[in-house]
């Protein structure tokens, strides 16, 4: 009897959600933002991307999704090369969560604005609302999806902002300064979020704390490199390092004695 071939299977997924080679970057004016930067962020991670004003981290963030390209190097996400025939998949793995949540929303409903990308995409009916539920769900939102966005506080905002990226199902969410402007509960909050969603995170922040509450990696950019890449306490307890690329930890924390969620302090067990 000739043996039944096997079935099609799903491949692997991919272990890296993203991959960086090499990447140099030059804007039209001449200005050299990055020399050079090679990164690997494995699935599930939570990465802290820290570093100065002017270290290159909004172009690397930038080249993420397309919207900047052209420089040397290359960028993979869950193994998919970021250029030009693969971007519309590139733009739904890469979702970024702007720092300011009004620039991405501007619809009249939050429903309206979570439903916005997958409509676009083409999801209509039962489908488009259970995206839109879950993704209002996952952020502690689904009792506000009636409400104009611009009555809400600019914490729930801020978290209807996250769920707009969120219901496009990405690999990676990338969060620009995710704590600005937040008081400190809804900071909690959205700390409590983030550590529960089952995605690929990479956090660009100067909030050292957050960064240590919610990223086990921290990487530093310095003049369009990677100068530092480990665990971020280590890296936050590193004086020399971080004063020679002005990272200041606030009056007082020290990061040696605090306790992280899942995380022990450094000394302890």
């Amino acid at each position: 009897m000739t043996p039944t071939p096997p079935g099609p299977s799903t491949p692997p997924a991919h272990p890296y959600s993203l991959e960086v080679s090499g990447l140099a970057y030059a804007y039209p004016d001449g200005h050299q933002a990055l020399y050079g930067v090679d990164l690997k962020v494995a699935r599930g991670e939570r990465v802290a991307l820290l570093g100065p004003n002017g270290a290159g981290k909004t172009t690397l963030v930038l080249h993420l999704n397309g919207i900047l390209g052209g420089g040397l190097g290359g960028v993979r996400v869950g193994g998919l090369p970021v250029e030009k025939r693969n971007l519309a998949e590139i733009r739904r793995r890469v979702g970024i969560v702007f720092q300011d949540p009004d620039d991405q929303l501007f619809m009249p409903t939050v429903r309206e604005d979570v439903a916005f990308g997958p409509a676009t995409a083409g999801a209509r009916g039962p489908e488009l609302e259970a995206r839109v539920r879950k993704a209002l769900a996952l952020v502690g939102m689904e009792g506000f999806a009636d409400r104009p966005p611009h009555h809400l506080s600019f914490g729930q905002r801020r978290r209807v902002a996250v769920a707009t990226v969120l219901v496009m199902e990405p690999e990676i969410l990338v969060l620009d300064e995710p704590s600005s402007n937040l008081d400190p509960a809804s900071r909690r909050e959205l700390a409590d979020i983030l550590r529960a969603l089952d995605v690929t995170v990479l956090m660009v922040t100067h909030d050292l704390p957050y960064a240590l509450e919610l990223c086990g990696r921290a990487v530093v950019l310095g003049d369009g490199v990677i100068v530092a890449d480990g665990p971020t306490r280590e890296l936050l307890c590193d004086e020399a390092l971080m004063r020679a690329h002005r990272l200041e930890l606030p009056f007082g924390f020290d990061p040696r004695a605090v306790a992280v969620p899942g995380r022990a302090p450094a000394g302890g067990a």
